[in-house]
């Protein structure tokens, strides 16, 4: 146990620093200070020694120097019980500084405001409180460093108890303030990075790739048993789970794909998605969210096993009522009626989870180990299916009907793994496939999987991610019934692939754009 004597005070975010202080105070710890906190601390009371009177020089700069200074960081760095060291400090009239309770300026609430001007972004730049912070860490054998205020109430209860804190705690603490330091510098390097280099928001986040992301939670365990695994950064901000055994790896990459895909939806158009293994296997549209449940159920009635369920809007009773009978792994939705949380909370095994908010659309890139310390980057796929973008290669022009239909498919297509075909209706999905090393099995199993569900596809659209690579692809899916086909476009063979359009009166759109999912 290491007793507390002297403690350095000097925080942005003041939560919970009044009881922190009175608990030090009544522990007979004298307070050193600096500016605002300073200022608080009188205000409830205390006494605070400022730093300046300290280490007997003043602030300067602007505040730039104020701690910066041997009186500071020797006190905190000397390592007790060593003679040289003790000696030194003896010297040069150091005291000893065993508490350190800092947090930083807000840099990274800074630099989230658009207009943020390079002068402001360097000026919220903290200099003073990472150095005390790593003085304090590196010498957390003694010395007790303090980063995060909801680790106040075990201070105060060890520092009240027993007058100091045991060398757990410290190297516990330790640890997290080298990691806050190092997620603050990581921040910083990653948004001077872009502002210096004056990059377009499509550029990498930085000329380094720097990773700061917390420990969400633990995970039983990865794709397999046999795999460790971990949740990382700020999932918990975006979806709530409340009911339901832990979430595991496989569960939080379906959920999430579950969640990118109903965003392509608006929200006035009750919509509902089944996805298995990230892929859409059935998506359906109505006046009604049982409705649009019936609609994507029919698509495939085998798949949706041990799926998940996610939809665009307040789950209701009647379509919980539904939902219920099929065993479902998660089911995810913005709000659940009080009459469907009753229904589904008796299933112990379901997981039900809110989506709080959408992923923020200016974190458009997205990161892929691929081994040996290696990552890609790339940007989200965030390309919405609009009409005017697409471009009309047939001579015949696609009816109303077909025309909703190529937009409904296209906003699925784009969450299937490649190859990808789907055939759909303006409301609903009629035959899916995915994942096949050939377009034209894609559309194969597509045409099969609609056929073993009972669906026709006659006046179908056919979808396609990728460009059709020769003409027989667009055959095959005119031969099950399609009238229309939307398709990325760009084979060396389009031609042809018009030319067989035509013949058969399938109008035909290339979107310019594909929507590979590898």
């Amino acid at each position: 146990m290491e007793r507390i004597r002297r403690a350095l005070l000097s925080v942005s975010d003041k939560s919970g620093l009044i009881p922190l202080a009175q608990a030090l105070a009544a522990a007979g710890v004298e307070l050193i200070s600096t500016g605002g906190t300073a200022s608080a601390l009188r205000a409830a009371g205390l006494t605070v020694i400022d730093v300046s009177a300290y280490t007997g020089f003043p602030e300067m700069l602007d505040g730039r120097v104020k701690t910066l200074h041997p009186k500071v960081h020797a006190g905190l760095l000397y390592l007790r019980g060593n003679l040289d060291h003790e000696s030194a400090v003896r010297q040069h009239d150091i005291r000893p500084i065993d508490l350190v309770v800092v947090n930083l300026y807000p840099f990274q609430q800074t630099v989230a405001r658009p207009d943020v001007s390079p002068r402001e972004a360097i000026e919220s730049i903290d200099i003073g409180g990472p150095a005390m912070l790593r003085s304090a860490a590196k010498n957390c054998e003694h010395v007790t460093a303090v980063v995060d205020s909801g680790d106040y109430s075990v201070i105060t209860e060890q520092i009240t108890n027993t007058g100091g804190t045991t060398l757990e705690l410290r190297r516990k603490l330790a640890v997290k303030a080298f990691a806050h330091t190092a997620t603050y510098d990581a921040a910083i390097a990653t948004h001077l990075g872009k502002t210096f280099a004056g990059a377009s928001p499509s550029a990498p986040p930085s000329p380094f790739l720097l990773l700061h992301a917390p420990l969400a939670q633990t995970l039983r365990y990865g794709e397999n048993p046999h795999q460790n695994a971990a949740l990382y950064g700020r999932f918990h901000d975006f979806f709530e789970q409340f009911h339901g055994r832990e979430l595991s790896y496989n569960n939080i990459l379906d959920l999430t794909a579950a969640a990118d895909l109903i965003e392509e939806f608006p929200t006035e158009m009750p919509t509902l998605a089944i996805l298995k293994h990230t892929n859409p296997c059935g998506v359906g549209q109505g006046a009604t969210l049982r409705e649009a449940w019936d609609k994507a159920l029919a698509t495939d009635r085998q798949a949706p096993f041990g799926g998940i369920i996610v939809v665009n809007g307040k789950l209701d009773g009647a379509c919980a009522e539904a939902v219920a009978d099929i065993f479902t792994e998660v089911i995810v939705a913005p709000e659940f009626a009080e009459q469907a949380l009753r229904l589904l909370q008796r299933k112990k095994n379901l997981r039900l989870i809110r989506i709080r908010k959408p992923f923020p659309k200016a974190e458009r890139w997205e990161l892929k180990s691929v081994g040996a310390d290696s990552f890609l980057w790339q940007e989200r796929d965030l390309n919405d299916a609009i009409p005017g973008n697409f471009k009309i290669v047939t001579r015949r022009q696609p009816a109303p009907v077909e025309l909703e239909a190529m937009l409904f498919g296209w906003r699925v297509v784009k969450h299937l793994k490649s190859n990808a075909i789907v055939y759909a209706a303006a409301d609903r999905t009629l035959g899916i496939g995915a994942g096949q090393m050939s377009r034209v099995d894609a559309s194969r199993i597509a045409a099969w999987k609609a056929t073993e569900s009972g669906l026709s596809l006659k006046g179908s659209v056919v979808c396609s991610d990728g460009f059709f690579p020769f003409a027989d692809g667009l055959v095959a899916a005119a031969e099950a019934g399609a009238t229309a086909a939307i398709q990325p476009g760009g084979s060396v063979r389009d031609a042809e692939v018009i030319a067989a359009a035509d013949e058969r009166g399938v109008a035909m759109a290339f979107t310019g754009m594909r929507h590979f999912r590898h």
